[in-house]
């Protein structure tokens, strides 16, 4: 099969349902591939991300921004939803001693 048919794959990337919702992470760690393109589009180079996340290795940040650049629609949403505060504080549980805002 040639090169450029081949299937496209990423050697630190994977995914486990008990992690992240199953989002792509880093395999090994709870890193989301979310997380490391937030880092991205702040301004941070592949270094800078090293620096915030020194227990990962530079394969392992360059796989994951890989990941991201090849399906960049699909983290991008993810990460949108991720920062949404008002989805999470639906999300929330109420303490019992808490009472609900007037809507």
């Amino acid at each position: 099969m040639p090169l450029a048919l081949q299937a496209k794959t990423y050697p630190h990337i994977g995914s486990d349902p008990k992690i992240a919702d199953g989002k792509p992470i880093i395999v090994g760690t709870r890193i989301t591939v979310r997380c490391i393109a937030g880092y991205y589009q702040m301004g941070m180079s592949a270094d800078e991300i090293l620096t915030t996340l020194p227990h990962l290795k530079p394969s392992q940040v360059h796989s994951a921004l890989a990941y991201y650049f090849d399906h960049q629609e699909e983290v991008d949403s993810d990460l949108a939803e991720s920062s949404d505060v008002e989805f999470w504080k639906s999300q929330t549980a109420l303490h019992p001693d808490q009472k609900a805002p007037n809507v």
